[in-house]
């Protein structure tokens, strides 16, 4: 038998994700994009939660859809398991908890052949909840208050950058710098992403690439990823022996910034006036930003000023005790076993 030839993979990390699998496969099965010239490869950690039979209805009703065991369980194995599985000459990252817009192959496809510098290409993500909660937090994370120039949350032009989520890549570039980092947890795109702009090649961010993303709906597991992402973005510049984007920096510094205040206080009462102005300049910058996002959704507003203190403390909290385990202890928290390889 012939093996059909493809032009790309669409390698999805995925664990327990059975309420959204099943519109993330349909986004792809309906692309502007010939069947015969993609395959999607569902690199599922052990899910059990009836996840693996909705993959494996799909993978019996059509020849482009493949469920690949990852029991490695985390994400970035997941995603390393899908490259070696393809043999198409393009990658495109996903996660099963979203949904690709129709021309979303299409447009990787046609960026990412641009021309000879391009690596690496990823589009601009919307991110939308199911509950007034969830809401809020997609605002927030839409929000330049919120996460700062992570341009791939809201950029509207397009340009050239560090990282994108969900890239695309040239098989070839991925040959050259290597595959995922699976020790990493989180921050998987933004290390590769730092191999690819190191090998020479560029990284393009075009809204013509367009998914729709779905937040956190609680504020406790929101917490949790953003320390995660503070954490393990330590461990990135350790292994690369660089100073993350100021953007990164900015999150300690606050926290450390009102640690510091608040001990100094009890010494020096200046100090305790000065503190006041700072977290008085930052409450007002939360009010005022989650007064423009809420503008027609007012019943959102009594989240979002709750949102940005949560990212912005979990990831300068995560950020501190990465510092402290990977540069003061020496070493390395182990994995949770129980970490979603889902995006």
């Amino acid at each position: 038998m012939e093996t059909r030839k493809i032009d790309v993979s669409v390698v999805i990390p995925c664990r327990n994700e059975k309420k959204y699998i099943s519109k993330c496969l349909d986004s792809f099965l309906n692309q502007n994009y010939s069947k015969e010239l993609y395959e999607i490869l569902v690199c599922d950690g052990m899910s059990d939660d009836g996840t693996r039979d909705i993959i494996r209805e799909y993978e019996a009703k059509y020849d482009n859809v493949h469920l690949v065991d990852n029991k490695g369980l985390t994400a970035p194995k997941a995603m390393n398991e899908g490259i070696r599985y393809s043999k198409a000459k393009s990658i495109i990252i996903f996660g099963a908890h979203a949904y690709a817009d129709s021309n979303f192959i299409k447009n990787n496809m046609k960026l990412l052949y641009r021309n000879d510098e391009i690596g690496c290409v990823g589009g601009t993500l919307e991110t939308i909840s199911e509950n007034d909660k969830g809401k809020a937090i997609a605002l927030a994370m839409s929000s330049p208050f919120g996460v700062g120039n992570a341009l791939f949350r809201y950029a509207t032009e397009e340009m050239y950058v560090d990282t994108v989520a969900f890239g695309g890549y040239k098989r070839e570039v991925l040959d050259d710098i290597g595959y995922f980092d699976d020790e990493l947890v989180r921050n998987q795109d933004d290390e590769i992403n730092f191999r690819v702009t190191k090998g020479g090649y560029k990284i393009l961010l075009s809204p013509e690439i367009k998914a729709t993303y779905y937040s956190r709906g609680s504020f406790k597991k929101l917490w949790r990823q953003y320390f995660q992402y503070g954490f393990w973005k330590v461990r990135v510049m350790q292994k690369h022996g660089r100073t993350p984007s100021v953007r990164h920096l900015v999150p300690m510094a606050f926290v450390l910034g009102n640690i510091g205040a608040a001990i100094l206080s009890f010494l020096f009462k200046p100090i305790f006036y000065i503190w006041m102005v700072v977290l008085g300049l930052y409450i007002i910058g939360d009010l005022v930003s989650s007064l423009k996002l809420t503008k027609g959704k007012r019943k959102l507003l009594k989240y979002i000023p709750i949102v940005f203190p949560i990212l912005h403390f979990s990831y300068g909290i995560g950020f501190l005790d990465g510092l402290i385990n990977f540069y003061l202890l020496k070493s390395n928290k182990k994995i949770d076993k129980n970490m979603k390889t889902s995006r």
